[in-house]
């Protein structure tokens, strides 16, 4: 059921569907478009030349030939005439009828490029949220694995306030968590040189130590698969809502379900976070069940904590800010 927004040449990707960013003639032409039909070869453009060509927003489907996929869906975006020619909705249907037609020849896996970016001028920011938002609203309600190719990392960021926030936030939580290790390092050795030790009388007799190791291992505290399912429960959802919510594959659910002391990675673990909407006190906890914290010693940690401070929820949002700054993405 993921999202994943990958860098990768779509042509070599093993999956049962790519997407072309095709013009309404479908007979080739250039960037992702002529890449497509060079690497399958002629027999692609043959099967094209049948299909009558494209309206945009509208997408057809034919064999893969000499690529390495079953499928390729060719779809029509809209050019860019500054936003009010009805371009959104026109790359959203790009989107949703190359999904309609990727389900009804049972894919299982479809890998887009980011439509109409290129030579049609679309914003890259704005094309990649359209993009987005468009295949999360379809794997809400469908099962599939959908992968959203970026070629070039860098080419959406520019002139994008979100990014320049927390690029900011960035830096000045590094900056303060330098500081703060520095203080307490300094504080640590000031208190060691000044440290004696004082005796300690007491009346009570110590706590006794665990007898056995069976004896210590019955004394468990909650673990991480509990304390999830535990808030599945009380934030009153489904667990097919809280798994594709956090961007998780089912089957990844049902081992975590069965298996009390399931160990998740730390990007899992975030994910579940992110879909029950917990506050930053809520998800330290969360994240402690299973080994990890959120801490100012590293660029994910930072930017997850942004999102949560300003109550920000949507993981494919997150997603995006993770990818822009070359971090792991949340789900699996």
């Amino acid at each position: 059921m993921p999202l994943h927004i990958v860098r990768n040449d779509i042509t070599t990707m093993k999956v049962d569907a790519i997407v072309n960013a095709a013009n309404t003639s479908l007979l080739g032409g250039g960037g992702v478009d002529g890449a497509i039909h060079r690497a399958a070869g002629p027999g692609l453009l043959a099967e094209c030349r049948t299909l009558g060509g494209c309206r945009t927003g509208c997408a057809k489907i034919t064999g893969a030939y000499r690529l390495p996929c079953r499928y390729v869906i060719h779809t029509v975006g809209p050019v860019w005439h500054g936003g009010g020619s009805g371009e959104r909705e026109l790359l959203a249907s790009c989107y949703r009828t190359s999904l309609q037609l990727a389900l009804a020849h049972k894919c299982q896996t479809v890998a887009f490029p980011l439509i109409s970016s290129g030579a049609y001028g679309y914003p890259k920011d704005q094309a990649l949220q359209t993009a987005v938002e468009t295949i999360a609203a379809f794997l809400l309600q469908n099962e599939m694995t959908v992968f959203l190719v970026i070629f070039d990392r860098a080419s959406y960021l520019t002139g994008s306030k979100l990014f320049a926030d927390i690029a900011a936030f960035i830096d000045d939580r590094y900056a303060a968590g330098q500081t703060d290790n520095l203080l307490k390092e300094q504080r640590r050795r000031a208190a060691a040189a000044q440290w004696m030790p004082e005796p300690v009388f007491s009346s009570q007799a110590p706590a006794a130590a665990p007898s056995t190791l069976e004896e210590a291992l019955s004394h468990l505290d909650e673990s991480f698969s509990e304390m999830l399912l535990r808030k599945i429960d009380e934030k009153k959802m489904t667990d097919a809502q809280c798994y594709k919510k956090a961007n998780i594959d089912r089957k990844l659910f049902s081992k975590i379900r069965g298996n009390r002391f399931y160990k998740p990675s730390k990007q899992t673990a975030v994910a579940f976070a992110i879909a029950l909407e917990l506050n930053m006190e809520e998800t330290q906890e969360l994240l402690k069940k299973a080994g990890f914290t959120l801490s100012r010693s590293n660029k994910f940690d930072i930017i997850i904590t942004y999102f949560l401070e300003h109550g920000t929820y949507d993981i494919f949002e997150i997603n995006e800010a993770l990818f822009a700054f070359d971090q792991g993405l949340l789900g699996a």
